[in-house]
């Protein structure tokens, strides 16, 4: 299963260097141009690694790390990528809960390797195996990039694949829109474009998300979706 990691860099350039370098090390990366934006996410949705920005407008990435270790009970492993290179600035990031830090300019490998470091030591039985997506029945083969229902394939499209993916691996969570766009479209929507509605329509029915089947996929209203298990599964 793809980990998710999200990059919280005010700077456009930058956020799309880091998204790249992230989506080609084999992660999904979810960008934020705002910390408030980010903690609103981080209410709905589970990230496996901060990567966080000290100079933010309004609230720095040091405050948001603050935030992120006095609110939150799952531990998220937090990385700074900072412009500041003072060695005290690093020491205090680190002595506040950080688990690396890494001073700008960006360096593709390096960034790539200390991800990588920092995944490993954060949930070290992850990288024990690669195992396929599994919920009710259904597989995902996030290498091969395949579905499966009961052993019989299912014919998705490459954003309805990665939009089943998401909503598996949120399984019981509300799925925000935002977060739904950053994943899977990695660009900005219109507020009134059905283009998510749709997809979602489409993938509930080509996986047939219904009681019957052991899992529900249902509408929050203003917020997004979720999917969870039907009663006489999660019974």
């Amino acid at each position: 299963m793809r980990k998710t990691i999200a990059s919280l860099e005010a700077d456009p350039v930058h956020a799309a260097l880091i998204r790249r370098i992230v989506n080609e090390a084999g992660y999904e990366c979810v960008s934020f141009g705002q910390s408030r934006r980010l903690l609103l996410a981080l209410h709905d949705s589970a990230f496996d690694l901060l990567l966080l920005d000290w100079q933010m407008p309004g609230m720095s990435g040091r405050e948001v790390l603050n935030w992120v270790r006095g609110n939150l009970d799952r531990r998220i492993p937090v990385m700074f990528l900072s412009a500041r290179d003072a060695e005290a600035d690093a020491v205090s990031a680190l002595i506040a809960g950080a688990d690396d830090y890494m001073v700008k300019p960006i360096r593709a490998a390096e960034l790539s390797a200390r991800i990588g470091a920092v995944l490993r030591r954060a949930c070290p039985g992850d990288f024990a195996r690669n195992a396929p997506l599994r919920l009710a029945g259904y597989v995902f083969d996030c290498t091969a990039r395949q579905a499966t229902f009961h052993g019989h394939p299912v014919c998705l499209t490459p954003k309805e694949f990665d939009l089943a993916v998401l909503l598996f691996r949120n399984e019981g969570r509300i799925v925000t829109r935002d977060h739904i766009i950053a994943t899977v479209w990695g660009r900005e929507i219109s507020p009134l474009s059905r283009t998510i509605d749709t997809h979602v329509s489409r993938v509930r029915s080509k996986l047939g998300l219904h009681a019957a089947n052991g899992l529900r996929l249902t509408p929050v209203y203003t917020h997004g979706y979720r999917l969870e298990l039907a009663e006489s599964e999660a019974a």
